[in-house]
């Protein structure tokens, strides 16, 4: 497989190697080992979470706590999405800029995104279905939420694409609001705890 560091520090593009024949096709969908030598250590896999989404969803940009915040290594099953990596960590060179991937099963890549990171989905068709490999447990005490809309994040949403919120995403505070706010990560902080966990490896 390839893996190629996106724009945001801490995110990265993971494209398997396929081998089809008559019966199908097999692919390695995660290494461990390979990722490791990417981002410093071992990726701890805790939760795995499957979504399915209609054209337009998007579900984001969320974000949690750090410690221990939550790594994502996210890939598509069904369907396509555009996924994208977001820098909201306070004091980050690249602090409000973001990169994305096409997440689909022609390609079949994934996206891993450090803890800290914020990270929002698309799906660009009806029942698309993607799945998490996740470093922590969901905790909703934890969990926080941007508007995806944030004119001065600009994500890059297909033309003619109806976006679809949920109550929560769409009441979410703008980046700046967020910031104002003391809910973001700060850059410090996470550059800290990824040294930690690459010492550990």
């Amino acid at each position: 497989m390839d893996i190629r560091a996106l724009r945001i520090g801490g995110s990265f593009e993971i494209t398997p190697r396929q081998f089809p024949d008559d019966r199908g096709v097999f692919l390695e969908s995660f290494r461990g080992d390979r990722l490791a030598e990417a981002i410093g250590h071992r990726l701890d896999i805790i939760q795995t979470n499957v979504s399915v989404s209609s054209r337009g969803t998007i579900r984001g940009v969320h974000f949690a706590d750090l410690p221990p915040s939550q790594a994502k290594y996210v890939t598509a099953l069904s369907g396509s999405f555009i996924d994208f990596a977001i820098d909201i960590r306070v004091g980050s060179p690249t602090f409000g800029h973001w990169d994305s991937v096409l997440l689909d099963t022609v390609d079949r890549r994934a996206i891993y995104l450090a803890e800290g990171l914020g990270h929002a989905i698309c799906s660009l068709q009806d029942d698309s279905t993607v799945m998490y490999l996740c470093s922590a447990t969901y905790d909703p005490v934890c969990e926080h939420a941007i508007n995806p809309l944030d004119p001065d994040l600009g994500l890059a949403l297909p033309e003619g694409l109806t976006p679809v919120l949920s109550v929560k995403d769409a009441a979410a505070p703008l980046l700046s609001e967020a910031a104002a706010m003391g809910l973001l990560p700060r850059y410090d902080e996470c550059v800290s705890y990824y040294a930690a966990l690459t010492s550990r490896a």
